[in-house]
């Protein structure tokens, strides 16, 4: 049964433009909003509880969701506030209560997420695994009955912070294309993994195991920008630069595109999620998931794994800071472009961010969540100031 969902904006008014190939800005452009962190979360939490949520679960969403824009990753912020709000509505997820444990051995856990939302599961599950991992080396979590999480990264954050190497994965909405399919039958299955090197440095991989995830598209369409057509396909299965076509019945393409550039070893990567994830999870799989707008729980498996190092091999952190730094170093093919490890894109963004006060929105992002602070009567997003003029730090 499919029901009202908040609606992506038109934006006519914008002349279309191709997306930059990097995901993560390191630019403020004119027109672009910035808004306080704090601001943000109060926003994002009062919406959340206008419509029933109780006041911890929407504070632990609101700080997955906004740390994701700090982290520059749009598609995970206030771009999936709809979808959290239209879940909520129409009672496709629960608002109270707490994820119940299974089954429970020393180093793992099968978990039934209760149908709450994603954030309030992952944060359940990644906490017990760390815990197993600082008593048993590793900690190994699987949940069924979950929601969207969010950022994968955040996860294996809440691992790092506690010295122990953090894994997730999830498997998502069926959105992508199999390679050879002409109907998507998977999802964009993000996972992440996170380890500390030294003097507050470290290595995170957080992405989707399809070319880009989902919310890439809705952002372009609202930026009235076209995408690569290695991106997606169009309803069919034919590639396309439209998102609009991608979102209207279309889909994704795996990790590497299609079949001759490799595609089909992102599809597979994509498998091996579900396998951690739904199977393993004995939650919902593949095609089997409603789409994102239905009202029927989503019932998504999610993975969650921590790695104490100091069950290992002792020094660590150090070989780990001792590769990246070896990686950084490496004679670059353009001098302009610094060789980078996973992780530094979000440190600049996060940069970014404290130097301007705030986080930067496109205006587009800002119209819609007024619109969605006007229907739920709830105060509309200050905007701290406008940026009236490129900003551009190079040397972040």
């Amino acid at each position: 049964m499919s029901r009202p969902s908040i609606k992506l904006l038109t934006c006519s008014w914008v002349r279309c433009r191709w997306i930059r190939a990097a995901h993560i800005p390191t630019s403020v452009k004119p027109g672009e909003k910035i808004v306080a962190k704090k601001e943000m979360l109060r926003f994002m939490k009062e919406c959340l509880m206008s419509v029933g949520v109780v006041e911890s679960h929407a504070r632990q969403l609101a700080e997955v969701a906004v740390e994701a824009d700090i982290r520059g990753h749009y598609s995970h912020g206030l771009n999936r506030l709809g979808m959290y709000i239209n879940d909520v509505e129409g009672k496709a997820c629960n608002v109270d209560g707490n994820p119940k444990i299974l089954k429970e051995r020393s180093a793992c856990a099968w978990v039934d997420g209760n149908n709450l939302l994603g954030p309030v599961v992952g944060n359940f599950c990644m906490d017990l695994a760390t815990k197993k991992a600082k008593e048993a080396g590793v900690g190994w979590v699987v949940a069924k009955g979950s929601n969207h999480y969010g950022i994968a990264g955040w996860y294996a954050m809440k691992a790092m912070q506690r010295g122990v190497i953090g894994i997730t994965m999830t498997n998502t909405y069926p959105v992508t294309y199999p390679t050879r399919a002409a109907q998507p039958a998977i999802g964009t299955n993000p996972m992440a993994i996170g380890a500390n090197g030294t003097s507050d440095d470290s290595y995170l991989l957080d992405m989707a195991t399809t070319t880009v995830a989902l919310g890439k598209f809705e952002i372009a369409k609202r930026r009235c920008e076209k995408v690569p057509a290695t991106w997606g396909v169009a309803k069919g299965g034919k590639p396309t630069t439209d998102p609009d076509k991608v979102l209207s019945g279309g889909g994704l393409l795996p990790l590497g595109g299609n079949e001759i550039t490799g595609g089909y070893k992102g599809y597979d990567v994509c498998c091996a999620v579900e396998l951690l994830c739904g199977i393993l999870g004995g939650a919902l799989w593949g095609p089997n998931i409603r789409n994102m707008y239905e009202s029927r729980a989503a019932d998504l498996g999610q993975c969650f794994i921590a790695i104490d190092p100091e069950a290992f091999a002792p020094g660590f952190h150090d070989r780990l800071q001792e590769f990246i730094n070896a990686l950084r170093g490496l004679k670059k093919e353009n001098e302009r472009l610094k060789v980078e490890v996973a992780g530094d894109p979000e440190k600049k963004h996060e940069k970014l961010v404290a130097h301007i006060g705030g986080i930067p929105y496109h205006p587009n992002q800002i119209e819609n969540a007024a619109k969605i602070a006007e229907r739920l009567k709830v105060k509309k997003v200050h905007v701290l100031k406008e940026i009236f003029a490129n900003y551009d730090d190079c040397s972040m």
